[in-house]
């Protein structure tokens, strides 16, 4: 984040005119590398609403929601939804993970506030599937339970914007699709949706539709693109006969951890079926 540059004015503007004059989408995501941490955040939301757009979502780790005024400020601006990052299950793991003490708390507290005085609006979850979080993934959903604030739970399993993975984040698929699977299960007995990123269909199983792995039109520093493809998606040494356009495969900085695994993936159904020839 420190390296990109920050969207200006009138690439947002340039946006506010195109939904003014084509009405090209329903909801924006306000995002960055914590854009609750902007003083105009509000005016930012307003100016959008006024624009035509129906959804308007702050993706945040959610420590400012806890302030009520800033909360009622942007509701009152026309924020439908908020993308809260919910590292693990319990504070002390996820102030580990965000490295702030307190955060677990003060995340706790803005959604707190939200299921008592703002109940129309959504909360969405995002768990960030690293090798300091996997476990906990059912332990999420079990956490924050008792929200009805709460619609949908997504999990993004890690990638690293490189082709090593030089912290040690990734998780192995012997270890991931366990608590994975149990996580949707638990997330769906409360009713909520979930969303599923960057893990290979073929390991879906009968959770295949919650795999989602296409994002919205981006607005962003070209120079973001150029480190996403150092993650060298769509290695799999079943691609040329898997018919899945959903899968991301393996990246390269996962391959060189812990190889192709070739004896685990399977393609989903043959994108060439067999010749049939006469006798």
């Amino acid at each position: 984040m420190s390296e990109l540059r920050p969207t200006d004015g009138d690439q947002f503007e340039a946006v506010l005119q195109t939904q003014r004059d084509q009405n090209s989408w329903i909801g924006i995501v306000l995002t960055g590398a914590e854009i609750t941490l902007r003083k105009d955040l509000p005016q930012i939301a307003s100016r959008a609403r006024d624009a035509g757009f129906k959804r308007i979502r702050v993706q945040t780790h959610g420590m400012q929601l806890q302030r009520r005024e800033f909360l009622d400020r942007l509701a009152e601006a026309g924020v439908t939804e908020f993308f809260v990052s919910v590292t693990s299950s319990t504070a002390a793991k996820h102030d580990a993970i965000t490295k702030v003490k307190g955060s677990w708390d003060r995340m706790r507290a803005g959604l707190d506030l939200i299921e008592t005085y703002y109940p129309g609006i959504a909360v969405i979850t995002n768990t960030v599937v690293t090798s300091e979080s996997v476990a906990d993934l059912p332990g999420v959903v079990s956490a924050l339970s008792e929200y009805k604030t709460i619609v949908q739970h997504e999990f993004w399993n890690f990638f690293p914007m490189d082709e090593i993975d030089k912290k040690g984040l990734c998780v192995p698929l012997n270890d991931l699709m366990g608590p994975l699977h149990d996580a949707i299960s638990a997330a769906h007995a409360l009713g909520r949706l979930v969303e599923v990123k960057n893990v290979p269909e073929c390991l879906m199983g009968d959770n295949r539709a919650v795999l989602i792995n296409k994002q919205p039109q981006l607005v962003i520093d070209e120079d973001f693109w150029v480190g996403f493809e150092r993650n060298g998606f769509y290695t799999c040494p079943h691609r040329s006969i898997c018919s899945s356009t959903e899968c991301l495969g393996l990246t390269t900085a996962y391959v060189s951890r812990f190889g192709d695994e070739a004896d685990k993936l399977r393609p989903i159904s043959t994108a060439h079926p067999p010749l049939i020839t006469e006798d």
